[in-house]
């Protein structure tokens, strides 16, 4: 029998006692905000309250975003512009590493770019600014991108060169730049040849390997950014949604050199404009997997975060990788939106750089596509959690969720564990974006999504593979793919040597 023992208390001593702890949710008049001035994103996990996103009562407009592949990520993105037009009259330019927004900015009739194919921007181009303030920005840039921080001379004497050749087209140093025409990277390597070939400086080496570094960027096939600029960046940000194709570059150094350009010379433009409170914001800037360009601490991705509420426009700097985004810029973001994430490192990361509670790390390492935890920074100090968690981002569409499940794979260890992915989720167009890169196509992809959708969205790996077997689609191919989805290499193994086995 269990005894039950009385206890008298004294309603002093109750009023001490809390019974009650603060639940992880700001208070429904922070998230609720005004809908005519705010973004809808979803409902809060606990109490379902709708949260409208504003950035008028945090310290600036710029967002971090990080996830998986296949997490909601980009339909997340695609969400936030989409509600930025409606509410602001919000411009929007998409530096597309990949190209994987192309097909969505083409459907919704927005304007597409590419350089590589057609398109150049000049990275002397000053866009009023002064000569003096465009050279330090190109020598920050070739800072990051290059080793010539390494080499004083050759710094020296390559800023030199670029001054000189503002100074040979008309313009004068230290003033707001005219109508002139801009002088481009082919006339820098020229003066510096020049120099080269008359002989007499005490170092010609020097002067050979500061030719050699800036020539590739202006060889013949791959002069992007050392020709007159098709693209005006201006226009660009005033024209609605606007996608510039990355992808056709030949590596992540021009596509690094073209990003750094965009946001220099789009924050020139808003900090010419100036800031306004009541105009909502002018253009949002989207820098997608740019993992040089957010890591490094010298980027403008990080000055411009710091920069607060400068400038008109809002920066988004998302990722798969939160470890490729510099803690600067998860440390000034006014708002970071974390989905689902794959490896402890990546969560110790964000724990570390945003502070956010066991508790809160627990229910991220649960989620599932379209969850979100949210972190806010207020301009003023406030008696309420900054981190909360999101039931499912609520898009323009329903987030169709397709699933690839490794549990047919997998071993016993494997599927006890916590920090093993037993499945592939992401939304359609991700997926068939992925499969387009990887040159999967055609029948294939109407076969692939036909069996998805006649088997409720989700499907075993093995079956998976198998049916691309069908379709004549090569391992390799399929190595490929299944790599670019996040499956490690020995899973992958595993999965293409059952498949060869079933079919002996």
């Amino acid at each position: 029998m269990t005894l039950v023992r009385l206890q008298n208390i004294m309603s002093n001593e109750i009023a001490k006692r809390a019974f009650f702890s603060r639940p992880p949710e700001p208070p429904a008049s922070v998230l609720i905000n005004n809908p005519f001035q705010a973004i809808y994103i979803g409902n809060t996990s606990l109490f379902k309250v709708p949260f409208n996103w504003s950035f008028s009562n945090l310290t600036n407009p710029h967002i971090a975003v990080v996830g998986i592949t296949g997490s909601g990520k980009s339909f997340f993105v695609k969400t936030l512009l989409r509600r930025a037009n409606y509410i602001w009259n919000t411009n929007a330019i998409i530096i597309d590493w990949a190209g994987e927004y192309k097909p969505w900015v083409e459907q919704t009739r927005g304007k597409v770019v590419s350089l590589a194919k057609g398109d150049y921007l000049n990275i002397l181009d000053l866009s009023g600014m002064k000569p003096l303030d465009r050279t330090k920005q190109i020598m920050n840039s070739l800072d990051i991108l290059t080793d010539i921080g390494m080499f004083p001379e050759q710094k020296r004497l390559t800023e030199e060169a670029i001054e000189q050749s503002y100074t040979n087209a008309g313009f004068i140093l230290y003033e707001n730049a005219g109508d002139q025409e801009s002088p481009t990277l082919k006339d820098v390597i020229a003066l510096l040849q020049e120099k080269l070939q008359e002989g007499g400086y005490e170092y010609p080496a020097e002067l050979e390997n500061a030719i050699y570094r800036l020539r590739q960027f202006a060889r013949e096939g791959e002069d992007f950014f050392s020709r007159k600029s098709t693209l005006d960046l201006g226009k660009l940000a005033e024209s609605g949604l606007v996608d510039i194709d990355l992808s056709g570059l030949p590596d992540e150094k021009f596509r690094a050199l073209a990003a750094l350009f965009i946001l220099q010379t789009i924050k020139e433009k808003m900090r010419a404009e100036g800031w306004s409170d009541t105009k909502g914001l002018k253009v949002i800037i989207v820098l997608d997997e740019a993992w040089k360009v957010a890591s490094d601490e010298k980027s403008d991705a990080v000055t411009i975060v710091r920069e607060g509420r400068k400038y008109q426009f809002g920066l988004i700097v998302a990722s798969q990788s939160p470890t490729d985004i510099n803690e600067a810029i998860f440390s000034n973001v006014g708002t970071t939106f974390i989905l689902r994430i794959k490896f402890e490192r990546f969560m110790a990361y964000l724990q570390s750089s945003l502070r956010f509670s066991n508790f809160i790390k627990e229910e991220i390492s649960k989620f599932g596509v379209g969850q979100a935890a949210v972190k806010m920074e207020f301009t003023t100090a406030l008696n309420f959690p900054e981190t909360f968690i999101i039931g499912k981002i609520n898009g323009e569409e329903p987030l169709y969720v397709y699933t690839i499940d490794l549990s047919d794979v997998l071993t016993a260890g494997e599927m006890e564990s916590k920090l093993a992915q037993k499945d592939l989720q992401m939304e359609k167009d991700e997926l068939r974006n992925k499969m387009i890169e990887h040159g999967i196509t055609g029948s294939a992809s109407a076969d692939i999504f036909s069996m998805l959708d006649s088997s409720e969205r989700s499907t075993k790996v093995l079956d998976f593979v198998k049916r691309l077997k069908t379709e004549g689609v090569a391992n390799a191919t399929i190595a490929e793919f299944l790599r670019g989805l996040g499956i490690d290499d020995t899973i992958i193994t595993r999965i293409l040597s059952r498949v060869g086995a079933d079919a002996q």
